[in-house]
């Protein structure tokens, strides 16, 4: 088994060898380093391996040495701008009021520009925030002064506790526990060194990742604002599409009050009861009827919601995923190492646990339909839900393993998941959220040669005609597929 340390390295010569000789006694090999001071001054990440009860020797011999970080605090860097006239011991006020609040200065700049003053841009590491107010008043009397707003992946203040600030800061907005703090700073620390090593700067790494916590606060409760519309088939079936700003549609196909309730993807763990909120709203009699979910893909943003609902469908190997997590085995997703740490902080960040497998029906899988060798999508699979007569195709795994395409055609309808996404009809707040994960995982797909692939085959599957396709992600899209 491996195991990561989040190791707290003395800024001295010889500390990573002592670390290195320490685990080479007990037999335990390294399979992953990551060390950048420009980052962070001390912390150092050693991935193990080893059998576990070694794992837990080396544990207790590097907190013996002072290695392993213990449950720190950390403060916070403020950039603060004073306004002071350009003549000699103007600032020396301003050091003897930063001394006596005990304020380290990690960061200054100021060039004369002209004018009486000169701006100086200083970088206090404050370990108390409340002490700021009272320093900030107190400086007022000295000189015009103020709190600047700065880009963090541009401009690093303080790397001295960098991860400690970074994972402290998100921590106490999605109130982790210490252990998920710990999982944080580890899974970004991957992230980082997997995209340092496609020449990415470190800081935009971190810069990203906070982004999506705020996304994933800011709409919460009374500011979640999804768009909601209403469509009608050719048939006469009611359709309602709920669009998050985070996390993937809702599409529920409602066929009258004697049969169940359709609903295709659920969308984030996160948003759950603002989503049941919004669901009970718009059918007032959601939580007597009968409620029927359709997975087109196990991603963590699609199946948050799952056990709200009393019937599951989706592949076999969505299956095998939600099953793999509940027995604490990676997802499917994970296996690929561009993606492992952005799903794990993805899970984190919207609350995630693992679907229900007992209400899971699953598709035939691709084996069991004859799936041809030459083919991107699978052999048809014919599914009937109510009145509905659903035709599945699964997908090779362009965007993920276990992706399906739900084809109606008496109601002229598809639903593709994330095959094919229409992005040009995003909200504002869906453009702003979904350029997170492309950059942190180098790729939504997992094989983007044969995703555009997919997306080329979807088409071929649609009779001649117009259509209504729903994807995971934007707005309905209206497709017309000409005659031959």
């Amino acid at each position: 088994m491996k195991r990561t340390f989040t190791t707290t390295m003395p800024d001295q010569v010889g500390a990573f060898l002592l670390a290195d000789l320490t685990l080479t006694k007990l037999g335990l090999n390294i399979t992953r380093v990551s060390y950048n001071k420009a980052v962070d001054t001390h912390m150092l990440f050693l991935e193990v391996e080893g059998d576990k009860a070694l794992l837990d020797r080396a544990e207790t011999e590097l907190t013996r040495l002072g290695y392993l970080q213990n449950n720190q605090s950390a403060g916070s860097v403020m950039l603060i701008e004073f306004q002071l006239r350009d003549e000699p011991g103007s600032l020396y006020p301003v050091l003897q009021l930063i001394d006596s609040f005990h304020f380290n200065i990690s960061y200054i700049s100021s060039q004369e520009n002209g004018t009486d003053y000169q701006y100086f841009k200083m970088g206090l590491f404050v370990d108390d925030g409340r002490e700021i107010s009272d320093f900030m008043r107190q400086a007022a009397l000295l000189c015009p002064v103020r709190v600047l707003e700065y880009d963090k992946s541009e401009k690093v203040l303080d790397n001295t506790v960098f991860y400690l600030n970074f994972a402290n800061d998100i921590s106490r907005k999605m109130h982790f526990t210490e252990e998920e703090k710990r999982q944080l700073v580890v899974q970004s620390n991957k992230v980082m060194q997997l995209l340092e090593e496609r020449n990415s700067p470190p800081y935009k790494t971190f810069d990203y990742i906070g982004k999506f916590a705020d996304c994933i606060q800011k709409y919460r409760g009374d500011a979640f604002c999804p768009r909601v519309t209403r469509h009608t088939s050719v048939r006469g079936l009611a359709i309602t599409l709920i669009e998050p700003p985070c996390g993937s549609n809702l599409c529920l196909l409602d066929m009258g009050q004697a049969y169940p309730l359709v609903c295709v993807d659920c969308g984030f763990a996160c948003y759950r009861e603002e989503t049941l909120s919004l669901l009970r709203s718009l059918f007032p009699d959601f939580d007597r009827r009968e409620k029927i979910l359709c997975l087109t893909h196990g991603d963590v943003d699609h199946c948050g919601l799952a056990d709200t609902f009393d019937t599951i469908y989706g592949s076999a190997a969505c299956l095998d995923n939600f099953r793999r997590e509940q027995a604490g085995e990676a997802a499917i997703r994970e296996e690929n190492p561009l993606h492992a740490p952005y799903v794990q902080i993805s899970k984190l960040l919207s609350d995630y646990t693992p679907p229900r497998t007992d209400r899971f029906i699953s598709f035939a899988s691709p084996a069991e339909t004859g799936i041809l060798s030459d083919r991107i999508l699978s052999a048809p699979v014919r599914v009937q839900i109510g009145p509905l007569d659903f035709t599945v195709y699964e997908g090779g795994g362009g965007h993920v393993a276990g992706e399906v395409i739900l084809v109606e055609e008496t109601h002229r309808l598809a639903f593709t998941g994330d095959i094919f996404v229409n992005i040009k009809a995003f909200t504002p707040e869906q453009a702003r959220f979904n350029t997170l994960a492309p950059y942190l995982m180098t790729s939504v797909d997992t094989d983007p040669a044969l995703a555009k692939a997919e997306r080329e085959a979807f088409r071929k599957l649609l009779s001649p005609g117009v259509w209504q396709v729903f994807g995971g992600h934007g707005a309905m899209a209206s497709l017309e597929i000409p005659a031959e």
